[in-house]
């Protein structure tokens, strides 16, 4: 059983793995088997959280890593060390999804460094809570809708004149998106219209044989719960689910490593469901 999460909270957007506590479990469990092995994988967001457990499980199954994180650097720095302790290479991009031209320079700086590119995660967002709809400005909807949403066109927009057949794009959107949720109103739209998005993608790549899948993970201790909560609800996150726990970053990205490898090969246009035990629709 993990421990428990205390009460706490941090004002910079975005939050930071390094000052969670307890700290989240983000290294993989078992041996790698090659399963990537020749591959090139871009992950955005993949600083921290589980973009941080996708990358480090991607590098022990031998893909290189491209990490495109905004700016949280010390945490990009650990992502990196443990890629390379796993016998990997890892490039650090730094910007926001939100700019289009800065994702095409995120993916030719990747195809420069490595040669190809194989993978794309997309997993960078933005989350904060928000009761009363009334109260939703417009500048912080627009934040969410450009960087969960544009965010992930613009990364597919720049990586398509690159991907191979049977390269594969993930796209991380939530349970949010078959629940909703009365507190993450922006937020769970976005993921909604990103779920949509990868049906759409998955049957528009077809002929491309590009398999486009998505991961919708519950309530995972990552560095947006204490970022984007007020402490008194980020004690004991996660018991709200039917496991009564939150989930850690390391239960979720094997997920997102099933549907980057070929393990997944007759799948496309599917969203798995992490999420400790709540029943949605698929």
């Amino acid at each position: 059983m993990p421990p428990s999460i205390p009460a706490q909270h941090q004002d910079t957007t975005p939050g930071r793995e390094t000052e969670m506590t307890p700290a989240p479990d983000y290294k993989p469990r078992y041996p790698g088997s090659g399963r990537l092995a020749g591959k090139v994988a871009l992950i955005t967001g993949g600083d921290s959280g589980i973009g941080r457990a996708t990358a480090v499980l991607f590098a022990r199954e031998k893909a290189k890593l491209a990490i495109l994180y905004l700016d949280e650097d010390r945490d990009a720095k650990e992502t990196k060390a443990a890629i390379e302790a796993e016998g990997s290479e890892c490039l650090l991009i730094r910007g926001d999804v939100r700019d289009k031209a800065l994702c095409a320079d995120a993916v030719a700086k990747t195809v420069e460094a490595f040669g190809r590119l194989d993978v794309l995660v997309n997993n960078a967002a933005h989350q904060m809570e928000e009761n009363d709809l009334q109260n939703l400005s417009e500048a912080e909807l627009a934040k969410h809708f450009e960087t969960n949403v544009y965010g992930y066109v613009y990364m597919m927009q720049a990586a398509l004149d690159h991907l191979p057949e049977g390269a594969a794009i993930v796209n991380v959107t939530s349970v949010n998106s078959y629940k909703g949720n009365d507190s993450l109103i922006a937020y769970s739209s976005t993921k909604g219209a990103i779920t949509a998005l990868t049906r759409s993608m998955a049957s528009n790549l077809l002929g491309r044989k590009i398999r486009v899948n998505g991961v919708a993970p519950g309530p995972v201790w990552t560095p947006f719960i204490p970022m984007s909560m007020p402490a008194e609800k980020v004690e004991g996150f996660g018991k709200q689910a039917p496991m009564e726990r939150a989930g850690q970053p390391n239960e979720i990205a094997p997920a997102l490593l099933f549907l980057a490898c070929e393990d997944s090969s007759y799948m496309t246009g599917q969203i798995l469901h992490p999420n400790g035990g709540s029943i949605v629709g698929a």
